[in-house]
């Protein structure tokens, strides 16, 4: 499972993570909410090895990231629909990266019919809309065919056809006994979708428990959000 154990970060005085302790385990999608600033994308950054931990362990199967022998066929991940030249063809985007990797080159066309960009994939990225590149991203973190998948605002720019279909594809992801972490700011799709709910605040992580816990008869998740974070000085007078 990926576990996240006393992470910690420290840009100088700002603490942007602080002991964050959770868990994703496979066959469920956990949701990981919270604020802007709350500490999300640095926690997601730090999982795949892009930055540093001043303390704590962010894990994969027992592993940190940067350790892992193949990282795309354990893990792909979506953190910036952007990332990708705008002068290169989603098909071409898609091959450079299978081949750094060592993934063949039939995969990407298996890759893009998933998420629906056969069609597209001889245009320049550059041309896309956010949600082609949304999907064009999904393809990417798809290629290794991985045991989890780790998502920073997947759906936005995605139409409600593109949601709904986003949605279902992390549920049968989920199904197949694979684990999903999706970072979202869409409270009212995080509940028709998350089987589990990690809330961070001003870096500190809680809650990693079922949706459940948190959704029971007259409560909106959105409600369960905002009770979870009005103990913390920059949000109080918000709710």
């Amino acid at each position: 499972m990926i576990t996240i154990n006393g992470l910690t970060k420290h840009y100088g005085p700002l603490v942007a993570v602080n002991n964050a302790t959770f868990s994703v385990s496979p066959g469920t999608i956990t949701g990981f909410l919270g604020p802007n600033g709350a500490g999300k994308s640095t926690t997601l950054r730090l999982l795949l090895g892009l930055e540093n931990p001043t303390g704590g362990d962010a894990l994969i199967d027992g592993q940190p990231y940067r350790s892992l022998a193949r990282p795309m066929t354990v893990v792909g991940a979506l953190l910036d629909a952007g990332w990708v030249h705008p002068r290169r063809s989603g098909r071409n985007h898609l091959r450079w990266m299978a081949a750094t990797n060592g993934i063949s080159a039939a995969r990407v066309d298996e890759c893009l019919d998933i998420v629906g960009l056969t069609d597209a994939a001889g245009r320049r990225a550059g041309e896309y809309s956010l949600g082609m590149r949304q999907r064009l991203g999904l393809a990417g973190a798809l290629l290794g065919d991985p045991l989890y998948l780790v998502f920073d605002e997947p759906l936005n720019g995605l139409d409600p056809e593109g949601i709904r279909w986003m949605r279902s594809l992390m549920r049968r992801f989920a199904d197949e006994g694979r684990g999903v972490l999706v970072s979202s700011h869409m409270l009212s799709e995080v509940a028709q979708t998350v089987d589990d709910i990690v809330i961070i605040a001003r870096g500190r992580a809680r809650g990693n428990a079922p949706i459940s816990d948190y959704v029971q008869s007259g409560t909106s998740l959105e409600d369960a959000f905002f009770a979870e974070i009005a103990g913390e000085d920059e949000y109080r007078g918000r709710v």
